[in-house]
């Protein structure tokens, strides 16, 4: 485990800081946390208007996301994200008008061109790659890379994402025996929010912890609060500084809490209450960080107002771009689809 450092000021508690993190950099989490919530919120209230079609939120999982990408190399690393992972895409780089131009399906999209549904990031320069829209898929797709970059030499290590729900599926039992088998540099990152959309947790299995199931692969099983993302940071600085020594994969289990429905398709009001929803948001990552910054002197007021207007000018220059990009043109419908 990484090194901590305390950061104190008079009469205030201290704030554990990973060996490696500045205070800049623990402020630049939180602003990456706050982009990533107000992009969500704005989603939702254009796809509410009838402007985009569909929304699937990351409220609730900014500390996960955040703390976890914050750990990898932009353009070295390999990353495969689920459709949830806003705040993974935005920290290692993609900019909320890529996001909003998929969100419209405009022909500007970066990711697919207006051709892939929305939250099916990708980005080949930054080697994020896009996902398929079976849940799991990206499991055994990492295992591949990471076993291709095993053998080119590549100093890198491959990252990808999922919930909890999905590994009731024989793709990530298949891709973790995989990686496990020839020690691949792979990182297994599983956001449980506690629902396979309405099915909770204990209706998909029978173990307490995702991480309890790498014992059975013969690799390490980390489990971390997920609305910690300092914490969260620390457990995925050790499984990708343990993937770049050739010691194998490491399956990471981010416990967190979806605090929207499961997509703007979905109705949450039918299988949990809101009391639950209310007494899970009083551990809201957002919050949370941003409680234990000021706590330490590290986010005054001043500060504060300046990231919430950079956040805002950003997102809403996105929204107005993409509102007014045009949409692909109709007669291409059919290109790389069918061979021309």
């Amino acid at each position: 485990m990484a090194v901590l450092k305390e950061v104190v000021t008079q009469d205030r508690p201290a704030i554990e800081v990973p060996d490696g993190l500045t205070e800049d950099d623990l402020r630049r989490m939180y602003e990456l946390m706050l982009l990533s919530r107000l992009l969500d919120e704005r989603m939702w209230i254009l796809q509410r208007q009838g402007r985009i079609p569909f929304v699937i939120s990351c409220q609730g999982h900014e500390g996960a996301q955040v703390g976890t990408a914050y750990v990898l190399r932009p353009g070295i690393d390999w990353v495969h994200p689920y459709y949830r992972d806003v705040g993974v895409v935005l920290t290692l780089g993609m900019p909320p008008r890529a996001l909003m131009l998929s969100a419209y399906g405009k022909a500007e999209d970066p990711i697919s061109g207006g051709r892939q549904m929305p939250a099916h990031y990708g980005d080949a320069l930054l080697r994020i790659v896009s996902g398929s829209s079976p849940v799991i898929t990206q499991v055994p797709q990492a295992s591949g890379i990471a076993l291709a970059a095993q053998i080119r030499g590549e100093d890198s290590v491959t990252v990808t994402y999922f919930g909890e729900g999905s590994t009731s599926s024989g793709d990530f039992h298949e891709g973790l025996n995989f990686a496990s088998i020839f020690k691949l540099p792979v990182i297994f990152v599983c956001e449980n929010n506690q629902y396979a959309i309405s099915v909770r947790q204990e209706r998909q299995m029978a173990v307490v912890n995702v991480a309890d199931r790498a014992a059975a692969y013969g690799v390490p099983g980390v489990v971390v609060d997920g609305s910690e993302v300092l914490a969260v940071y620390q457990a995925m600085k050790a499984a990708v500084t343990r993937a770049r020594r050739g010691e194998g994969p490491t399956l990471l289990e981010a416990k967190t809490y979806r605090m929207a429905a499961h997509s703007s398709d979905d109705d949450d009001r039918a299988y949990r209450s809101r009391e639950e929803v209310a007494q899970a948001r009083q551990r809201d990552p957002l919050d949370r960080f941003h409680g234990q910054l000021v706590s330490a002197g590290l986010l005054n007021d001043a500060t504060e107002k300046e990231i919430h207007e950079r956040a805002a000018a950003v997102i809403d220059e996105a929204t107005d771009y993409a509102e007014s990009a045009p949409y692909p043109d109709p007669a291409t419908a059919m290109r790389h689809v069918y061979v021309e």
